[in-house]
């Protein structure tokens, strides 16, 4: 086995463990797309995340990790559809972003009298 072959093991490894890795993640960040929905009563739709960047971050140790952007789309009927983004740093979410508008604060109906 010369060096090319070692090297061409490697980088198939390499490829391999990434692709286990990518899959754990996106299924961490399915479950962490549905509990946000189901905190909001929002209905996350096809049940499913899709992959918007990859990148890479440190952590708070300063340690070097796969950073990914997940974005899923959610309803609150299920006759409409809203955008919204998971970002991970390693297994780790990160920021969950639904992008809900602003509620007006509920008023007190004795404030009215």
């Amino acid at each position: 086995m010369d060096l090319l072959d070692i090297l061409g093991l490697l980088l198939l490894a390499a490829i391999g463990w990434l692709w286990y890795d990518s899959l754990n993640a996106r299924e961490m960040s399915v479950a962490a797309a549905k509990a946000a929905c189901n905190s909001e009563n929002l209905l996350l739709l096809d049940d499913t995340v899709a992959i918007q960047r990859i990148s890479l971050g440190r952590d708070d140790e300063g340690v070097l990790r796969i950073r990914r952007i997940y974005d899923f789309e959610y309803s609150d009927t299920g006759n409409d559809r809203s955008a919204g983004s998971i970002a991970m740093l390693g297994s780790r979410v990160l920021v969950i972003n639904l992008n809900l508008p602003d509620m007006p604060e509920r008023q007190n109906p004795r404030a009215l009298t």
